[in-house]
């Protein structure tokens, strides 16, 4: 059992016929990840990597069944594929593009509300390393091979983080069973409550790694969420401690505007809910073991 994606899942991807779509996509096939077709307006008919191109996500997804995609598009026409692929009933997408402009995901957003919750397709991203359930399924630009099949979610802002997060557990012999990148930008797709909410419920799932950073209430959300409603463990790590108030870190929604926006307030709150903060990045995987451990000693 995963979350969002598995063996099974079939994919289409956005973008395909450019450079960095068509890399990627070779790289999710040779994960196991059953990608049935690509889309790019103006070349549908053509075949490539062995899977048939379609001009529209409609047409795609009559031909194909497919419940997935992923978005390599330029930022400029970005918020449209994501539309387009709601609009076909793509149950998930990934959008990896970066630099959309915020208006555009308000836009989004107010799309996405036409549709009733049950409905609603699930999305995560922009800018974002995508999701990954080890030795099933990828839909993204992480590193395969650092990641072991296991028991323990990752979700995070910070793609990067997320690789070191499950590198540091693999080599203590942790794995995990899904990874999830909800991206760095303001305005997302999907929360960490929204990503805890499903972890909580997947019965391979044991406990949660949650990497956030500086900016935006997120963090603080979630864990009020998790102290209320998680049986299961959270570990989190918050990148930017020493950022000062007012600059923007890497993510463009990586900037301390209000109260409890800071790394230090968001680890206040975090503990406050009864979570386990890892102190810094290196300790990560030492951190995810040392609650593993603690909780099978309390069962």
């Amino acid at each position: 059992m995963s979350i969002l994606i598995d063996e099974n899942t079939k994919v289409i991807v956005q973008g395909i016929s450019g450079r960095i779509g068509q890399f990627h996509a070779e790289e999710m096939m040779k994960h196991g990840t059953k990608v049935v077709g690509g889309v790019t307006p103006g070349k549908g008919g053509q075949t490539i990597l062995g899977v048939p191109v379609f001009n529209t996500m409609k047409g795609a997804v009559q031909e194909t069944s497919a419940t997935a995609s992923i978005v390599f598009v330029p930022p400029p026409f970005a918020a449209d594929a994501i539309m387009e692929a709601a609009d076909a009933g793509i149950r998930y997408c990934v959008c990896v593009t970066d630099g959309i402009p915020a208006q555009d995901m308000i836009r989004v957003k107010r799309f996405m509300r036409r549709y009733r919750a049950e409905n609603r397709m699930i999305l995560t991203g922009p800018n974002c390393a995508g999701t990954i359930s080890p030795g099933k399924a990828m839909m993204g630009i992480m590193p395969p091979h650092i990641y072991m099949p296991g028991r323990v979610g990752i979700v995070g802002r910070s793609g990067t983080l997320g690789y070191e997060a499950a590198s540091q557990m693999k080599a203590l012999g942790i794995g995990v069973s899904t990874s999830v990148g909800i991206g760095g930008d303001p305005i997302n797709g999907s929360s960490f409550r929204d990503i805890l909410e499903l972890f909580e419920q997947d019965p391979d799932t044991d406990a949660v790694m949650m990497i956030g950073e500086i900016g935006g209430p997120q963090e603080a959300e979630a864990a009020q969420w998790a102290r209320d409603n998680m049986k299961k463990p959270v570990v989190a790590f918050v990148a930017g401690l020493s950022a000062p108030k007012g600059r923007k870190m890497g993510h463009a929604g990586a900037i301390i505007s209000a109260f409890g926006e800071s790394a230090q307030e968001k680890v206040s709150i975090l503990e406050g809910a009864g979570i386990t903060v890892a102190p810094n990045p290196s300790s990560m995987g030492e951190t995810v073991a040392e609650v593993l451990r603690r909780h099978a000693l309390a069962a």
